[in-house]
């Protein structure tokens, strides 16, 4: 039997009635007992700026946040697109988690990609970016299923209920993720 392994969902919008939120705590709800899933807080990070790390004047929560990534044993990242890319507030927790160069706490951890849209590409765009930066960070970024959710707005109902088609297409998420995740820790 597996331990309990801890994984940080990090969302890419701070919109409080975000649909990337919404599907972060889909997957909580869906998560499987051996898995405590968790939204990690990205917001509150200044902009990066290497200043910091180079005369080791660093913000407290850039120490507080890359300790909480550094505990994780996986990380999945749901993301809307803006502008056919990834919002600055989550390429923001990439670039903190990553620096000092040498020391970054994201590398040799499995993850995944979740992005969604208003509009018929579901993310696509953003999730692509995001790929290239999660590669550049060395993250095991899992390849299939690939989650492009379109028409994101859609699939809720008026009470913030995802609808059965979305939740049966993110169980299937859940159970590849598991499966890719058991590879790095075996």
């Amino acid at each position: 039997m597996m331990d309990k392994k801890h994984i940080g969902i990090f969302v890419g919008s701070l919109r409080k009635e975000a649909f990337s939120k919404k599907i972060a705590e889909q997957l909580i709800a869906l998560s499987p007992e051996n898995l405590t899933l968790e939204i990690i807080p990205i917001g509150q990070l200044a902009l990066y700026n290497q200043d910091f790390d180079d005369h080791d004047e660093a913000p407290e929560n850039y120490k507080e946040f890359r300790e909480s990534v550094k505990k994780l044993d996986a990380c999945i990242f749901v993301t809307p697109e803006y502008n056919r890319g990834v919002p600055a507030v989550l390429k923001n927790a990439i670039d903190v988690a990553s620096r000092p160069g040498g020391k970054g706490v994201w590398g040799k951890k499995p993850g995944a990609v979740i992005s969604s849209s208003p509009g018929m590409l579901g993310g696509f765009g953003a999730n692509h970016h995001l790929r290239q930066s999660l590669t550049s960070v060395n993250i095991y970024t899992m390849q299939q299923p690939e989650i492009y959710l379109s028409q994101i707005g859609k699939a809720f109902d008026e009470n913030g209920k995802l609808d059965e088609r979305t939740t049966e297409y993110l169980k299937k998420f859940m159970t590849a993720f598991v499966d890719w995740c058991t590879i790095f820790w075996k």
